[in-house]
C-alpha cells in the first residue's frame, strides 16, 4: 500500500511537471506568433508605402526634370527597402534581418524627405491635386507604419520577457526559442522618427 502511494505521488508530480512544461511551451509559441503577426501588419503598411512611391515619382517627374538624381535616389532607395522587407519577412525578429530593414527604411525616408523638400520649390507642383493626394496618403501611411512598428516592438518585448524569465527560460533554451529583435529607427537619423510633414 505504501509503495502504491509513493508511485501515485511520483506519477502525479511527473504529470504536473509535464503540464507545467506544456503550458510554458504553449505560452512561448503564442508570444512568438503574436510578434510575427505584428510584423505582418508592418509588411502590409510598407507594401502600401512602396505602392505609393512610383505614383509620387511620376507626379513630380515632369516638374523636376533637372532633379533627376533625386528621383533616381528615391527609386533606388525603394528597391533597397523592398529587398530589406523581403529579408525581414523571411525571418521576422532575426536581428540581422531587422537591422537591414531598419537601415533600408531609413535610407528610403531620407530620399523621400529630400524629394519632398525639393518639390517645395515648385508652386505648380505643390498645388497639383495628384501631389496633394499622394503626399496626404504617404503621410497617413507613415503614421500607420509607426503604429504597426510600435505594436510589433511591444509584441517582441513581451515575447523576449517571456522567454528570458525563470522558469520559462529553461523551456525556451531547450526548445530553441531565439530572442527576437526590435525594429528600431537608426539613432543617427532622428528626423526619420517623425512622419514627413507636408504642407501645401
Amino acid at each position: 500500500m505504501g509503495s502504491l502511494l509513493i508511485l501515485l505521488v511520483f506519477v502525479g508530480v511527473v504529470v504536473a511537471l509535464a503540464l507545467w512544461g506544456v503550458g510554458i511551451y504553449n505560452g512561448l509559441v503564442t508570444a512568438r506568433n503574436a510578434y510575427r503577426n505584428a510584423f505582418a501588419q508592418i509588411d502590409v503598411q510598407l507594401q502600401r508605402r512602396f505602392d505609393l512611391i512610383p505614383n509620387l515619382v511620376e507626379t513630380v517627374k515632369g516638374y523636376l526634370q533637372h532633379e533627376r538624381q533625386t528621383l533616381e535616389a528615391v527609386v533606388a532607395a525603394r528597391g533597397a527597402a523592398q529587398a530589406g522587407l523581403a529579408a525581414a519577412k523571411a525571418a521576422p525578429g532575426d536581428p540581422a534581418a531587422m537591422g537591414r530593414l531598419a537601415q533600408s527604411q531609413g535610407a528610403l525616408d531620407g530620399a523621400l524627405g529630400r524629394l519632398l523638400a525639393v518639390s517645395e520649390a515648385y508652386p505648380d507642383l505643390k498645388a497639383s491635386q495628384n501631389m496633394l493626394q499622394l503626399t496626404e496618403e504617404l503621410a497617413s501611411t507613415e503614421n500607420k507604419v509607426a503604429f504597426a512598428r510600435q505594436a510589433y516592438n511591444d509584441a517582441v518585448m513581451a515575447y523576449n520577457n517571456r522567454r528570458e524569465v525563470f522558469p520559462s527560460s529553461l523551456v525556451a533554451n531547450n526548445f530553441r526559442f531565439r530572442p527576437a529583435a526590435l525594429l528600431d529607427i537608426p539613432a543617427d537619423r532622428a528626423q526619420v522618427r517623425e512622419a514627413p510633414r507636408v504642407s501645401f
